[in-house]
């Protein structure tokens, strides 16, 4: 039987990434999922604030033809109980570091995007000597402020939402950069990014206020590349150039037409620059 593109759009089919290998291991505070992708040098990539790993799925696809792509679930993204016993960033990092000791992964490449380049970068101040090269996409030097971002944390934290409420697609419309028709791709992503509780998000946006990473750049010795949409509504050129000017051995790369979902929406683009990165 021939599947259709319409029911492929609507699943999502599409755009995930087929021919992983799932797993799961025991850390110390939570079971953690985790999937990869590939073969050949270790490329840890870090979720964003929702989605999961899954959202991952169009990156990871093109990755894993020259990487070992390994992605895993935050603490909570499977269990919003989890909120029960609060966590901060530094448990987070702390779980990241564990999960690497789980994988035996001694110095692999690592990759975040939007919360998960925070998480990224915390662990690189934290432990320089624990990865070889760091890459961060949809994030700066410090958490700003702006309207769309206290609108975000108001509305997530105090309004309960229906799944795919039109307010929050919107919002999520914004982080593609501008406006864009709903199609395959739009609706695979509000879908996947609905996977995740609505307290958990809002719980990680609080985690993400009290982001300043500003005194402590030089903490960060790993060659480091700087993916930045131009179309990007959550980061400053500001906040950019801070990081570049922070860290000893950075480059800022600038993604056209991008926004601040570009690992998905642009996923070609985005694996182009971290190949070329990743090999020079």
């Amino acid at each position: 039987m021939k599947i259709s593109a319409g029911w492929q759009a609507h699943n999502g089919s599409m755009f995930r990434a087929s021919g992983g290998n799932p797993g799961c291991v025991h850390l110390t505070n939570y079971t953690v999922d985790y999937c990869e992708w590939g073969e050949g040098p270790p490329l840890v990539i870090i979720p964003g604030l929702a989605g999961g790993y899954e959202l991952l799925g169009p990156l990871a696809k093109i990755l894993a033809k020259d990487y070992r792509v390994i992605s895993y679930q935050l603490r909570g993204e499977d269990n919003c109980f989890a909120l029960r016993r609060p966590f901060t960033r530094e448990d987070l990092v702390k779980d990241l570091a564990e999960f690497l000791d789980c994988m035996g992964l001694e110095s692999p490449s690592i990759m975040g995007v939007s919360f998960g380049g925070v998480l990224a970068m915390e662990f690189a101040a934290r432990h320089p000597y624990r990865l070889k090269d760091l890459i961060v996409q949809g994030a700066g030097a410090r958490f700003e402020r702006g309207l769309l971002q206290v609108v975000a944390s108001t509305v997530l934290a105090r309004f309960p939402l229906p799944s795919d409420n039109p307010f929050v697609n919107q919002f999520f419309n914004l982080l593609f950069g501008g406006a864009t028709k709903k199609d395959a791709l739009f609706d695979f992503v509000t879908h996947q990014i609905w996977q995740t509780d609505q307290s958990m998000m809002a719980y990680r946006f609080k985690l993400a206020e009290t982001f300043n990473i500003i005194n402590r750049l030089h903490r960060i010795r790993v060659p480091t590349l700087i993916l930045a949409g131009d179309k990007d509504v959550l980061v400053t050129s500001r906040s950019l150039n801070e990081l570049v000017e922070g860290i000893g051995d950075a480059r800022l790369t600038r993604l056209p037409r991008a926004g601040h979902l570009a690992f998905v929406t642009n996923p070609t683009l985005v694996a182009d620059k971290v190949r070329n990165f990743l090999a020079d």
